[in-house]
Order: structure tokens, then sequence, then C-alpha cells
């Protein structure tokens, strides 16, 4: 019997094959700091060169990475159902998803209609998203109906297109997702601390729980650029409590040490310092002033070297593998 010839050499992957959309949670993460950055332009008068640059390499980053994607998606349309079943998939698809938003509010300020066309895209893709979500769940065994952190950027997400909407005049348009997505927050808040009582969550997972911070910070910022004081206050009060229990319980947050996983922690600390400092701007107290400054500072040194690691897993060529993301 002769024993097969083995080959000459292992072809090499393609470009895109096994994009793992957790690339995508801490680019919403930059995305959101050089955000930060720019309100802090305003109110601590820093240099708005800073803001400047990190959304224009971050959008540069963003794009890369979502054309990526989409050589991916070309290349085989199933990918997207098949990411959509697992965890890390979900949650970087999503995360992929309110970038957009995000890269819209980066252009009001120098083209304003392009952020408009890209807003309104963006809203496109994430209904689109939620609807391929909704199928997923509803299809899906039951534990995977289990409410997750992750929930809060598909459903209550359309909140961080309500910064730009703002931005670009539609007031009217940001208030009402203000209240429909507050009432989303507020159920999965519910729901979460119900199921966070009777169990305990896995080390891996836990620092999902930090996207429980960032409604509160997304809220409070829109209630604030719309002139509903109170609302905001409420929102900061809620955004103070989540941050000081998970600065507590950090070390139990990261016990299971460094993940992909980690790239959640990213965007709810930057719009934890733009909330904050949008608070300063609109004159509710210098203590925000002093807090938002630390905690953009504390956001910059975490966030950057997130971002970095988990890029540097993708280039590597492993975390695909990792997170289970689907094949081309």
């Amino acid at each position: 019997m002769t024993r097969p010839v083995p080959p000459l050499f292992t072809p090499r992957p393609r470009f895109g094959d096994q994009v793992p959309p957790a690339i995508f949670p801490p680019v919403l993460g930059a995305l959101a700091l050089g955000l930060a950055w720019r309100r802090a332009a305003e109110t601590l008068a820093v240099p708005g060169a800073v803001a400047d640059l990190i959304l224009g390499a971050m959008t540069l980053l963003f794009l890369f990475c979502a054309m990526a994607y989409a050589v991916k998606f070309a290349r085989r349309p199933g990918v997207l159902p098949e990411d959509l079943r697992v965890l890390p998939g979900r949650a970087g698809l999503s995360a992929m998803v309110l970038s957009v938003y995000l890269v819209a509010a980066a252009l009001v300020p120098i083209a304003p209609r392009a952020a408009l066309v890209l807003l309104g895209a963006g809203f496109a893709l994430h209904g689109g998203l939620v609807l391929l979500v909704l199928r997923a769940l509803i299809a899906g065994p039951p534990g995977q109906r289990r409410v997750t952190p992750v929930w809060h950027l598909q459903f209550v997400g359309f909140i961080v297109g309500a910064v730009p909407a703002q931005a670009l005049g539609l007031a009217g348009f940001a208030t009402a997702i203000l209240y429909a997505t507050g009432v989303a927050a507020l159920a999965i808040w519910g729901a979460s601390l119900v199921q966070f009582v009777r169990e305990d969550v896995p080390a891996p997972l836990r620092p999902l729980l930090a996207i429980h911070l960032a409604p509160a910070n997304l809220l409070g910022t829109v209630a604030i650029l719309t002139d509903k004081t109170g609302l905001a206050w409420v929102c900061a009060g809620l955004a103070v409590l989540l941050a000081a229990l998970l600065l507590v319980r950090g070390p139990w947050l990261l016990r299971a040490g460094f993940s992909p996983f980690w790239g959640a922690l990213t965007f709810p600390l930057a719009t934890l310092a733009s909330f904050l400092l949008a608070m300063a701007a609109a004159g509710q107290g210098a203590g925000f002033r002093i807090a938002g400054g630390l905690v953009l500072v504390a956001a910059t040194l975490a966030i950057a070297p997130i971002l970095f690691k988990v890029m540097q897993a993708w280039a590597k060529g492993g975390l695909g593998a990792r997170t289970n993301a689907a094949r081309a």
C-alpha cells in the first residue's frame, strides 16, 4: 500500500478569510476616545490637534478593518450569521456598526453632509443587524437567548447615533431615540441584575460587564445635549455608581487575564470621560471637569495598549481561531 505524498507546501491563508469581529470593540473605544478628546478641547483647553490626530488615525483603522470584513463577507455571505452565533462575533459586529455612528460624529464639524449620509447608513446597518440578531435568538438554542451586556450594544446602541443626530440639528429625533433606548436599557439592566444575583459570571466573560456602564454615559450625554438636565443628573449618578462598582471589583473583573474581551472595557471608559466633560461644558460644576479630565487620562492609558494587543493578535493570525470567527 502506497502512502500518500505530503504536499510540497502549505497554502497560505488569503487576506480576509477569517477576519475576527473581535477587532472592532477596541476600535469603537478608540473612536469614542477621539471624540472625548475633542470635547476636552472645548472644556479643558487642550490642543484640538490631539483629537484630530486620534480621530483621523482611528477612522482609517476602522475603514481598513471594515474593508477586511467586507472581503470575508463577499467571499461567503454565510459568515455573517455564523459570526452572530457566538458571543465574540455578536459583540464585534455590533461594535462595527456603532463605529459608523462615531465616524459620522467625527465628520460633523468638517463635512456635515457626509456625516448625515453616514448617519443614515449607520441606522440602516444597525436596523439590519438587529433583525439578524433577533432571527438568531429565535432560531437558536434556548441558552443563546440569555441576556448579556452585549444586548446593550444591539438594542440600546441606537443612542450612539443620537449624538451626531443632535449635532446635525435633529434634536427631536435625538430625543425620541433617548426615550426609546432608555426604556430598553432599563429592561436589560433589570434582567441582568436578576441573572447576576442568581448565578456567577464565568471569569473569561466578566470584562463584558463593563458594557453596562456605556448606556448610562450615552443616555446622559444626549440628555445634557438636549437640555434635559434633570435626566442627565440621574444618568450621572448611575454612571458614577456603576463606574465605582467596576473599579472596586476590578481584580475580580479581570481575573482571567488578558483576552480579546478586554476590548469591551474601552468604549465605556471613553464615553464616561466624554459624558463627564459634557456635564462640565454645560455648567454643571467644576467637579465634572476634574473627574472628566482624570477619566480621560485613564481611558487613554488603558485603551491604547488594549487596541495594540488585539490588533497584534489579529496580525499574528491567532485571533480568529481564539474567538471562533467564521471562515470564508
